[in-house]
């Protein structure tokens, strides 16, 4: 191994994908799906950062917390200056994040400027996102279905849509890779994980 230094940065990619919806949605199972797809590709889980606080960590929840809403936007900045960094190095970044705001979405549009974003909204509606939750290996308590509601009022226009009830893994992947372009980019030949849907 040689101790020279080498470049690190290269052509950036031709975008960034920005999967989201409400807890359940299949955010975490697509993204890593897509990125497993891409020639390139770093998947970056802002639950992952989140977990990264050892001590006074704050995890979103229905009931009002200043300092939580201040650690939503601390690890959607953190996500964002790892997308920047993979970006810069020739790598598609795919994030996932719970975005439902249009002010946390408008943050992440604002903070990664390396390349243009994809905005990707995951939707299978609030039941099945609860069983979805009910049969995961990491359930979930809360019963975040009222997130829906808000998340359809504050970003019903923005980004793509795609309703995720009834479809694979790889099917959502697809629908993807279509809408944003990045289907043009050639595939690595990897096994999707799982081929049920999220």
């Amino acid at each position: 191994m040689s101790l020279n230094p080498v470049p690190i940065d290269g052509e950036s990619p031709t975008g960034a994908v920005l999967l989201t919806g409400i807890p359940g949605s299949g955010k975490s199972t697509v993204a890593e799906a897509l990125a497993r797809r891409l020639r390139m590709s770093a998947h970056i889980e802002a639950d992952a950062l989140q977990q990264m606080i050892v001590s006074g960590g704050q995890w979103p929840s229905p009931a009002e917390n200043p300092e939580a809403d201040r650690q939503i936007f601390l690890r959607a900045r953190n996500a964002c200056l790892l997308a920047d960094s993979f970006a810069r190095a020739s790598f598609v970044p795919v994030l996932d994040d719970v975005v439902v705001r249009r002010a946390h979405l408008d943050f992440y549009r604002t903070t990664l400027a390396a390349v243009p974003l994809h905005v990707i909204i995951l939707a299978p509606g609030p039941t099945v996102a609860w069983r979805r939750n009910q049969t995961r290996e990491k359930v979930l308590t809360t019963d975040w279905s009222p997130l829906d509601t808000a998340m359809r009022s504050e970003l019903g226009e923005q980004g793509t849509w795609i309703d995720n009830a009834a479809q694979t893994v790889d099917e959502t992947v697809g629908a993807i890779l279509t809408v944003t372009g990045l289907g043009s980019i050639p595939e690595v030949d990897l096994p999707l994980r799982d081929s049920s849907p999220p």
